[in-house]
């Protein structure tokens, strides 16, 4: 009774705690005093932690708290350990003899019921898919490294017109990733709630939010930046910056797969799992557990259920019949509800990546990116060339780049030159005579009547295949099928022998 009455207690603490929390707050003002700024989040990363695999390596991940499973799921545990000690006590307090034999054997219609849920296939399917669409957003994401590097090669002139053209095509760019950025992230969207907010931010200028509101339609507009891409690329070859068609093209095509990379992250925005499949899944992990807080109970056992007892002898007191243990705590049942719903909530994270949870992506900081290397590549970097120099292997026909102290033993390993490099061979001459293919004698097709008619006069026959494949099983009976040079290798007796045995086996195949 203790532990029950200490998990009650750990419940209602985390109901005050829970409903003394303030919601999410949304910001209205441009600029907001440093005291009211949230602390920043950051996607969890511990791929330093497991760079080597060694003792306990997972282990010491099970002991943070920010973007673990203790995090997400300490909410629904602790409303089923709730649940199960209300009922527990509620069986062991509150019923009557009578009334807990009813419950007993409802309890265990329940857990015997629990186990037809196929749970785990369900789950387990609908993870997979939420898990592969993760990352497939993730690879949606635009990035103008490429483009980048063809603007920088493409559009030509050191002057103020050539430097003014490179920024605005890529400052276009950009402004198409933050327009469908801000269409599927809400980190994106708090950042920039309007269009005035993006214009301040240097993405867009005042005539041309202007002219982006003055176009009316009812559909998303993130690719009129890309359509003021195009324009400008096309004015940019008139005048003579970009020197022919062939660079246009180029760009052009980095630009196409830039805009279906922003065109297919919008598109999974828009089409999500189908809502039949994610309310299969959370019915029947719910019903499971719902199954489990009444049929888990430690009720009495069933009439029959115990091992019977040996005979006593004279003088011996009957000891306790055998069965499961009275345990005030179901730990396996716990430790089930902690892997299938935390299963289910790790689906519930990661379905949609682009909100505010501890491993979301973090969109913000890729915008910052974004434009920082992408103007740092058309501008700064444009022509702007170190020296070429000899590398200090000019000279040397096998380079090789010094090794430190701590890496010197792998410069002692050999190179890796096929699988098959050191298979030792034969050192039997015989095995390494070259031979040739010669054609196969034309046999006459035996057929059996009924398949001959349905098959065609060109069909052979099943018994003959079958007789075939029989023999397939010992040595080759058709060494014709291989001819040796005798005027390469100089002794005719071998060839003589495969054309005997060749004669052999065409009349052994010809046989009834």
């Amino acid at each position: 009774m203790t532990i029950w009455c200490f998990f009650l207690f750990c419940f209602v603490l985390f109901l005050w705690c829970w409903g003394s929390n303030p919601g999410p707050c949304t910001y209205q003002d441009r600029t907001l005093p440093l005291s009211h700024i949230p602390s920043p989040t950051m996607t969890v990363s511990y791929t330093l932690k497991v760079a080597e695999a060694r003792f306990g390596g997972f282990s010491g991940l099970l002991l943070r708290w920010r973007g673990s499973i203790y995090k997400l799921l300490y909410k629904e545990f602790l409303l089923f350990v709730a649940l199960y000690a209300a009922l527990s006590i509620t069986y062991r307090l509150l019923l009557s003899q009578a009334q807990r034999h009813v419950y007993a054997q409802v309890a265990r219609y329940c857990n015997r019921s629990a186990d037809l849920i196929p749970l785990s296939f369900v789950l387990g399917f609908y993870v997979s898919l939420v898990v592969n669409r993760w990352w497939s957003q993730y690879t949606s994401i635009p990035l103008p490294d490429q483009l980048m590097c063809v603007i920088s090669a493409s559009v030509h002139g050191a002057d103020q017109r050539g430097r003014l053209l490179r920024r605005t095509l890529m400052r276009y760019a950009n402004l198409a990733s933050v327009l469908v950025l801000r269409s599927v992230s809400t980190r994106v969207l708090k950042r920039f709630p309007s269009l005035g907010h993006v214009a301040d931010a240097g993405f867009m200028s005042e005539e041309e939010r202007k002219k982006f509101e003055s176009l009316k339609s009812d559909f998303n507009k993130y690719w009129v930046p890309c359509v003021w891409f195009t324009n400008l690329a096309a004015q940019a070859r008139k005048d003579g910056r970009i020197r022919d068609d062939i660079a246009l093209c180029l760009l052009l095509e980095e630009l196409n797969k830039y805009r279906a990379k922003c065109s297919m992250l919008f598109h999974y925005d828009w089409i999500s799992i189908p809502l039949v499949y994610t309310q299969v899944v959370t019915i029947a992990v719910y019903s499971f557990f719902a199954l489990s807080l009444v049929g888990r109970q430690f009720v009495e056992p069933e009439a029959g259920a115990a091992k019977p007892q040996e005979p006593l002898e004279p003088g011996q007191e009957p000891g306790p019949g055998l069965g499961d243990p009275d345990m005030y705590v179901p730990l396996t049942t716990l430790l089930q509800f902690f892997f299938y719903a935390g299963w289910l909530k790790v689906a519930e994270q990661i379905i949609n990546p682009f909100g505010e949870d501890d491993d979301d992506f973090e969109t913000n900081q890729l915008i910052d990116r974004n434009l920082q290397v992408s103007l740092l590549a058309v501008d700064d970097m444009y022509q702007n060339l170190p020296p070429a120099e000899k590398d200090p292997y000019w000279d040397e026909a096998q380079p090789q780049p010094p090794y430190t102290l701590a890496t010197a033993a792998d410069s002692l390993r050999p190179s890796f030159l096929g699988s098959t490099f050191n298979l030792r061979m034969s050192d039997d001459p015989e095995q390494s005579v070259q031979v040739e293919a010669s054609p196969v004698p034309a046999r006459p097709a035996a057929q059996t009547p009924l398949l001959g008619r349905l098959l065609g006069a060109g069909a052979p026959s099943p018994a003959i295949s079958l007789r075939n494949f029989g023999r397939a099983r010992g040595p080759p009976r058709t060494p014709h099928l291989l001819r040796f040079r005798v005027e390469e290798v100089g002794d005719a007796e071998p060839a003589g022998r495969i054309e005997e045995e060749a004669a052999e086996s065409a009349e052994e195949a010809l046989e009834p």
